[in-house]
């Protein structure tokens, strides 16, 4: 099967499907300090232990075939400057849909480890959530609750068991609106924990607003102390193929985050197919964003895995063309510990090592990391904790 110029190739060797489900991969007896050892606050990578056992992917060459370096190169994670309009990238792109839906079928079926190693992947996972609430009745009260469950995502008793209590396992951001900017902010700071605050902009999550007010918006959120803003793209521009409008409206939403670092929120159930998602993926990244996100939690279908197929091919070709790393984050209908586990893998597969840290991987959620919790304390106990032995988030 040949690749033709500006197209894309799909393949899916059956070793990458395969290479979590082999046992030698993952011996048993080791210690949950060893596992978790690529933990946010840890040295070293457990999965750079396990590269004796685990044949890394094949890199699948795309667009114009060029070699470029592999994601697992070792480049700088700085921030994503950005690059002048190349609408060339996106010009002739194809997309295999029954290719990518027939990987998200495998994935789906893959088999997640168990014991201690399950334990450290869980443990990862915390370190990568956007802990988010998004709702129309938010008090300041119950972003209290929220930011304290943040720095204490897991109890200290299971933390301790799995002598992991010292080793300053947090949530990666918490994500609210920006009229709870400040709430989260000054919660966080009398607590002493430095967590970004991360807030929702842009319009969100319809992206309806005059340019104006998004601007307004970003340049308030990060007045009121917010490090993260995560905006949301205008779903128009895209399905009619304004491409050098929705550009520009990036790069000026980018200009108003300053130093705050931005995601672009892609809201892919609205795109109409996977070659508007690469092709939105693209033009993100060309505008500056330093992670791209695949919807705002609000849309009737969120983060799927053809979706996250095709957004992390693109940031892969992003990072060949230019060298610049950009993050990923699935967000919307993430629940179980399961489903954190297998995108954590999906990312290791496509993009390797190197992307499993907060800095370049975050799971959107608000409900993830109580079934995290409760999988934690099934380890630790052998039973599952009632109602009340679990802190609400």
């Amino acid at each position: 099967m040949k690749a033709k110029a500006s197209m894309i190739l799909w393949c899916f060797p059956e070793g990458i499907c395969t290479q979590y489900r082999r046992a030698a991969a993952f011996p048993q007896g080791s210690s949950i300090p060893a596992a978790a050892g690529w933990a946010r606050s840890l040295p070293g990578s457990i999965l750079a232990r396990l590269a004796p056992h685990v044949a890394e992917p094949r890199p699948c060459r795309f667009l114009r075939g060029g070699a470029g370096p592999s994601p697992d190169s070792g480049a700088m994670a700085g921030r994503n400057p950005g690059t002048e309009l190349e609408l060339g990238w996106i010009s002739k792109v194809y997309v295999n849909r029954p290719a990518v839906v027939r990987h998200a079928e495998q994935i789906k079926k893959w088999k997640t480890v168990k014991g201690n190693w399950q334990a450290a992947w869980l443990l990862k996972a915390v370190t990568c959530i956007d802990l988010t609430t998004l709702s129309g009745d938010d008090t300041p009260s119950n972003v209290q609750r929220l930011c304290f469950k943040a720095k204490h995502p897991i109890r200290e008793d299971l933390l301790k068991a799995l002598d992991m209590h010292d080793k300053g396992i947090t949530v990666g951001a918490v994500c609210v609106y920006p009229a709870r900017v400040c709430d989260a902010v000054n919660t966080l700071k009398a607590a002493g924990c430095n967590i970004p605050v991360a807030s929702v902009a842009a319009g969100f999550p319809s992206g309806q607003t005059p340019l104006e007010t998004k601007l307004a918006e970003i340049r308030l959120a990060v007045e009121y102390g917010a490090r993260e803003i995560d905006i949301v793209i205008s779903r128009s521009l895209v399905l009619t193929g304004q491409w050098e409008d929705l550009y520009e409206e990036i790069r000026l939403c980018r200009a108003a985050c300053g130093e705050a670092h931005m995601k672009t929120i892609l809201a892919t159930g609205e795109l109409g197919s996977l070659a508007n998602v690469y092709k939105a993926s693209m033009i993100a990244m060309m505008a500056g964003s330093d992670f791209i996100k695949t919807s705002t939690g609000k849309e009737v279908e969120n983060a799927t895995f053809p979706v996250g197929i095709v957004m992390m091919r693109a940031i892969k070709e992003y990072y060949w063309q230019t060298g610049y790393k950009v993050g990923f984050k699935p967000a919307g209908g993430i629940r179980t510990a399961k489903e954190a586990i297998t995108w954590l893998m999906l990312v290791k597969e496509e993009l390797g090592v190197e992307w499993l840290t907060p800095e370049l991987f975050r799971l959107g959620a608000s409900s993830l990391l109580g079934d995290i919790e409760q999988q934690i304390f099934y380890h630790v106990t052998g039973t599952y904790a009632l109602q009340h032995e679990l802190a609400m988030a």
